[in-house]
């Protein structure tokens, strides 16, 4: 496991995020080394290193054009193994928090799948690669470097028990020189105590706590389901309806359902909360669906914790880029995560093609990929603050009058296609909301008497 460091790139975390940031590496690092602290299955399959994966998950249009950008084909082999496309608003019931959305064809489509699919068809393509070696049951403890650059990782085995997957006795510690570190390892990651150990500041942060929590479960799909149901959301509605409910079709003819209540509306745990759940959301809907369906497995339930907002790019040392969970986490009703975590990967790809692995690179990629997650943080942060019981975000008058004029042009949305188109456009991160600002939508927003 040992290298020397010449034209070497570490990415610690082989999930989604770390397999995108070793691809993006691809053609400009000699060597790519991705530790991984689990072992891989070998076919999908839900994995302990990521608990989240067993709940709803999509990939939003915006997060979609990021990957085929990266990846060409991808899409062709998700929908091979099962992914399911859900045009939106046309193939969506999406109850938002002005009422029913209208269903209309658009050119935006999010595909939808459980985790371990898409997982897969990632990690396939960079396996391909002659130059990605992946290191499974190893993780990192530690940088290398000081307060001006990183130029390593302190990685150890993690090792397995006797006859099993578990983890067993940990190996000796190694260090492994680079000329450019990646952390990918999600919300777990321990970057910030490690810069505060080679003697760098705290890393300024944001951080928004709704205090979401959620509960999954599979099911197969009902007979004689109306075949133009393809997806279905019910959304929040502050301040009285802290509780969502989505549904998404996956592989295997199956749904899968994630129902999530915010501080103080918690889901119960197993099958009797999730049913107690499914009756306290705000419309009937999901629960009629649901009534002639049979499960397909356990529920599951997830607490993410708060959503943090790492500013690596104020001050971190050189050598050191910090992607997807890892640098930015956000409440997961929104979606966002992949899609963040797609563009934070061409940001990367972009620089290291521009400039190589030389000093200056790391800082100019983090200032990237502070860049492309500003907008979805702001408007998830923004939503978060509506529920009186969400602790952190932004406040004061500006965020008001941004609220209420964003209530206006979801009202609008629910009655008029070209607000509708855009507003979607915003919400599957193909523009940003400032186009919501623009004459053609501001105006007949403005002027609607509601």
């Amino acid at each position: 496991m040992t290298t020397g460091g010449r034209g070497t790139a570490v990415v610690i975390g082989g999930g989604l995020a770390g397999c995108l940031a070793a691809w993006a590496l691809v053609g400009v690092a000699d060597r790519i080394l991705v530790l991984e602290r689990d072992r891989y299955p070998e076919q999908p399959a839900f994995r302990p290193g990521t608990p989240q994966s067993r709940h709803a998950h999509l990939l939003m249009e915006g997060g979609r054009r990021a990957l085929h950008d990266l990846l060409p084909g991808l899409d062709a082999d998700l929908l091979a193994h099962g992914a399911v496309p859900v045009p939106v608003p046309g193939g969506l019931r999406w109850l938002s928090s002005g009422g029913w959305m209208p269903r209309f064809a658009t050119d935006l489509t999010f595909l939808s799948a459980t985790r371990p699919v898409l997982d897969q068809a990632v990690l396939r393509r960079v396996r391909s690669e002659p130059s990605v070696t992946f290191v499974e049951g190893t993780e990192a403890v530690g940088l290398l470097g000081d307060g001006t650059a990183v130029t390593g990782v302190r990685a150890r085995t993690r090792g397995a028990a006797p006859g099993g997957t578990g983890a067993g006795s940990a190996g000796a510690v190694e260090e492994l020189a680079a000329d450019l570190v990646v952390d990918a390892s999600g919300r777990s990651s321990r970057t910030p105590q490690w810069l505060r150990a080679l003697g760098c500041a705290k890393t300024p942060e944001d951080r928004v706590d709704a205090g979401v929590s959620y509960t999954s479960r599979l099911f197969h799909h009902a007979p004689g389901i109306d075949a133009s149901l393809s997806a279905l959301y019910i959304q929040t509605q502050a301040p009285d309806h802290p509780r969502l409910g989505v549904l998404l079709p996956v592989e295997g003819s199956r749904w899968v359902v994630s129902l999530g209540g915010l501080r103080g509306s918690e889901p119960e745990p197993g099958a009797a909360g999730f049913d107690a759940f499914l009756g306290r959301l705000r419309d009937p809907a999901l629960r009629e669906v649901l009534s002639t369906a049979d499960p397909a497995g356990e529920t599951y339930g997830f607490r993410p914790g708060a959503s943090v907002r790492r500013h690596y790019q104020r001050g971190a040392p050189d050598g050191l880029v910090v992607i997807g969970d890892a640098a930015c986490t956000f409440n997961p009703v929104y979606g966002q995560g992949i899609s963040v975590a797609a563009f934070g990967a061409l940001v990367l790809r972009d620089g290291v093609r521009a400039r190589g692995l030389r000093p200056g690179t790391a800082r100019q990629v983090q200032a990237g990929i502070a860049a492309v997650a500003k907008d979805a943080w702001m408007m998830a942060a923004a939503e978060d603050v509506r529920f009186p019981t969400t602790t952190g975000g932004p406040s004061g008058a500006v965020l008001r009058l941004q609220h209420r004029y964003l209530d206006r042009v979801v009202a609008r949305a629910g009655r008029d296609q070209e607000v509708c188109a855009r507003f979607s456009e915003v919400m599957t991160l193909v523009t940003p909301p400032t186009v919501l600002f623009r004459p053609k939508i501001a105006w007949p927003v403005l002027r609607d008497p509601r």
